[in-house]
């Protein structure tokens, strides 16, 4: 009796290559963070050699006691939420509306040719423009989402758009050949077959966003990292506004990991061919 397909040790030479993949993932993980080490080691004795002015660049170990006196104080946490609960709000709405507006213009070929000049002149437009509108018309607080979901849900659009394009005709045409309605058509294929499309859509969003909401936060916040950024730059605490820019690098880290993560899931629970 022949020995179960499970059971069998892979060949030599398989082996060998996931031995020397590890090995490669290994050494690219080690020059990641050589590269960091030797970054943050040239940029700390710069500023202690006085190559560099340490009041207008900071250095690394003042960002470290900045870090922990400001953490003593029970604030920075408190303003990180409050940009990480801005942002995570912003993509939601801009993926749902964006995703709407997108199956809007799949279905109805009038509306898309009618309104996809606008979106295009929208897409082009720098939103940053749009900031003191959004003041005067949501105030100080709901800005920032308008800032964040303007900058990011016409991406959305057109992203998901696109996608809809490239899924196969000739499926749909074969369902449509069945009596398929253009609901079952876009619940059966259109949207399972977007899932990729809608995980890229959102790593995209990610950032977009995050620049929408400190962009809101520079305009009008009073809380947030990006009051932070603004706060330090105008009483020159350069140790400030260093730690709010490395706190929003780890934000966004950890919510592209997130999104990373969510979209794996997805992908191998309703992997769509």
């Amino acid at each position: 009796m022949s020995e179960p397909e499970a059971n069998r040790e892979p060949s030599a030479q398989y082996s060998h290559y996931l031995r020397r993949l590890r090995r490669n993932n290994f050494t690219i993980l080690l020059t990641r963070l050589f590269v960091l080490i030797a970054f943050l080691g040239l940029w700390e004795w710069a500023a202690t050699m006085e190559w560099v002015n340490p009041m207008l660049t900071s250095k690394p170990s003042a960002i470290v006691r900045s870090f922990a006196d400001l953490l003593s104080q029970n604030g920075i946490l408190n303003h990180t939420w409050i940009t990480a609960k801005e942002t995570i709000i912003s993509m939601v709405i801009s993926m749902a509306l964006g995703t709407v507006i997108a199956i809007l213009f799949w279905w109805s070929t009038f509306t898309a040719r009618v309104l996809d000049p606008y979106v295009v002149v929208l897409n082009a437009l720098p939103k940053v423009a749009l900031g003191p509108i959004f003041y005067i018309w949501l105030g100080d607080r709901l800005s920032i989402y308008g800032m964040a979901i303007a900058i990011s849900i016409i991406v959305t659009i057109i992203y998901i758009e696109s996608g809809f394009r490239e899924i196969s005709k000739s499926k749909l045409k074969l369902m449509e050949s069945f009596g398929a309605t253009r609901w079952q058509m876009l619940t059966m294929v259109l949207l399972p077959a977007s899932i990729p499309n809608f995980i890229a859509t959102l790593k995209v969003n990610v950032g977009l966003t995050l620049v929408g909401v400190i962009m809101g936060e520079f305009l009008s916040a009073k809380a947030g990292l990006g009051f932070l950024i603004t706060y330090g730059g105008q009483v020159f605490q350069m140790d400030l506004v260093m730690v709010s820019i490395s706190l929003l690098a780890l934000l966004s880290i950890i919510l592209y990991g997130v999104v990373s993560i969510i979209g794996k899931y997805l992908l191998k629970k309703y992997h769509f061919e």
